[in-house]
This record gives structure tokens, sequence and C-alpha cells, in this order.
């Protein structure tokens, strides 16, 4: 280590001062002093005989050679965390952590209940979960950052071949609309009532938006004549809305089982049209995986499982969105369709 031209610590500093933007912010996140993270990069770029930031500006911004060592430096600090969970696993599950991600919906109503089994079981296990977009989730399950994760929209395509995929689970999106909605005293509505509604929908970008517009309009609803009057960026915010009579909308069914036992809301059928969504587990094959995770994917995964293949006869009215590109999940123990 010591014909080596950075330590560890210095990498750590590094990379805090990207994830900051500032080298006061980096030295605050590390609890250490200022003119310390400053001497270090210093240090750094002497012995690297390169600059490393661009001084320039009010934002520490990186040079070519800065975002090079930042990249190598996130996959060495990766395998060192890596390696000592390695090492804790030796405790048998009396100790270590288990790094569990998932996508925005899947992390907030889903995740919760899978780890709070987990830590009935496993009490010593330091758990984390992991909340962001599809994409970010899948990137950090390819550089080890996480264990494994359930993700609703579609891995990125360059990391498809690098990760194991499987279909995972079910996930219907229910319309939903105000308790006093004239619409609510019909069994189901149909397809045209959809155009008299007002929505509340999620940005135009997110996941779920995008498998909502797919999945209607292979069921032959027109989503460009859907009268979108608000976009909000939370479910929770969404579900409030709803509540207090803005519009209709279209959610994870796990996002409202609370709000339909205490009738704060409405669940409204529309006729010849399922929405569904597949939820995926992704893990990195080539990674190591603790025994933490090991005992998630055998113990906790099966309890909630339920994806079966679409049947060849299913009638065509009755849409599910396209799952994503997956492989069988040979290493992995439960089975899609099970408890």
């Amino acid at each position: 280590m010591s014909d080596l031209p950075f330590t560890l610590d210095q990498l750590r500093i590094l990379k805090a001062i990207a994830a900051e933007g500032s080298f006061k912010r980096a030295a605050d996140s590390l609890y250490v002093s200022q003119p310390a993270v400053s001497l270090q990069v210093q240090n750094l770029e002497r012995q690297l005989d390169v600059p490393l930031f661009d001084r320039g500006g009010r934002r520490a911004q990186l040079t070519e050679a800065g975002h090079l060592l930042l990249s190598y430096g996130d996959r060495i600090l990766s395998l060192c965390q890596e390696t000592c969970r390695a090492i804790e696993d030796l405790q048998n599950l009396q100790g270590g952590t288990l790094i569990v991600g998932a996508s925005q919906t899947t992390g907030t109503y889903l995740l919760p209940r899978m780890l709070g089994l987990f830590r009935q079981k496993y009490p010593e296990v330091a758990v984390q979960l992991h909340v962001h977009s599809t994409r970010r989730t899948a990137w950090s399950v390819a550089n080890g950052q996480i264990d494994l994760a359930i993700i609703g929209g579609e891995v990125p395509s360059e990391l498809q071949d690098s990760l194991e995929i499987v279909p995972y689970a079910e996930d219907e999106l229910a319309l939903i609309l105000p308790v006093f909605h004239p619409f609510i005293r019909m069994n189901q509505i149909e397809r045209d009532d959809l155009y008299k509604l007002q929505f509340i929908a999620l940005d135009s970008q997110s996941t779920i938006r995008k498998v909502i517009d797919h999945v209607l309009t292979r069921c032959g609803i027109e989503t460009r004549r859907l009268k979108i009057e608000m976009e909000l960026n939370t479910i929770e915010a969404i579900k409030n809305a709803v509540q207090a009579g803005l519009g209709a909308a279209f959610v994870s069914i796990s996002a409202i089982e609370k709000e339909l036992q205490m009738g704060v809301l409405h669940r409204s059928k529309i006729e010849g049209v399922v929405v569904h969504r597949t939820l995926s587990v992704i893990i990195n094959p080539n990674r190591y995986r603790s025994k933490a995770a090991e005992a998630f994917i055998h113990e906790i995964l099966p309890q909630f499982a339920t994806y079966k293949p679409p049947a060849s006869e299913e009638p065509v009215e009755q849409s599910t969105a396209e799952p994503v590109d997956s492989r069988s999940l040979e290493t992995t123990p439960f089975h899609p369709g099970g408890n």
C-alpha cells in the first residue's frame, strides 16, 4: 500500500467533495475540519501530479482526471465494504448488514413490511433500505452498493446482461376517486367515462406514469384525451388531493390499503381493463452475497411473491404491463407465483 499514490481516506474525501459540491460541506459530512480536507486533496494532487478540481467556480468541479479517479475510487471503496461484510459474515448472522434497494412506490409501501419480518427473525443484523429511481437503484446493485433490489421499472439496457432479473410480483394500479364522486354509485365505469374525469398524476417522466399510459393505450384508451389537471411528485400528495376532491388518479393498490379500509378513498373498476405492472427482483451474480442477503432471499421473498406468467389464452382486454426483459434466476430460491 505504501507504493500507491493515494489512500482510502483520500478516496473517501474525493467522493464526499464530488457529492457535496464543496470542500466545507464535504468536511462537515466526514466530521473533519475543512483545512484537513484541503490538505489531503493537495497531497493527493501532488502525489498524482495532476489537478483533480477546477477551483475557478463557486462549486468544486472535478477535472477529467478527477472524474477518472472518482470512478475507480468508487469501485475500490465498494470492494473494501464488500470485504468487511464478508468478514462480518463469519459471525453467522449475529451481526452484519443487509442493504436492500427499491424504486419509490415499492420502497415506501412494500419493503418496510418485508424488512420488518426480517428484523423480527434477525434483530442483530443492521438493515438499510435505499429508495431511489429504478435506474439509480439498478446501478447501485451493479456496483455492489446494494445486495438486491425490488423495482417496478425497466432496468437500463446497458445493465441487463450483467444483472440477474426475475419477475417477482404483480402490482395492480387502481383507479381511485373521492368518496363523494357520482361515479362511486356504479359497480364499474365504462372506458369512455375516463375522458370525463379530471386526473391527478405523477410527472410524465416517472416510471409509474409511463406504465399506466402504456397499459391504457394497449386497452384502446387514448391517454392524450385524459384530462391531467394537476401533476404532483409523490403518491401521498396524490392520495390527499383525491381525498380532498381535486380529481381521480391511478395508484398502486399497495399504497391505498389503509385508505380503502378507512373508507376515505373509493376504488373504481373499469369494464374490460385491469392495469398491472410487474415488480422484479434484481441481483448482481458476480458480487459477494452475504448471509443476511441469502436469509432475506430464502425466508422473506417467497412470502410476498405473486407473479404468474401470463396465460396464452388470456383475453386481449385483460391487459398487463410488459415485464422487464428477464432471465431465470437460478441461484434465487424463491419461485414466481409463490405464496
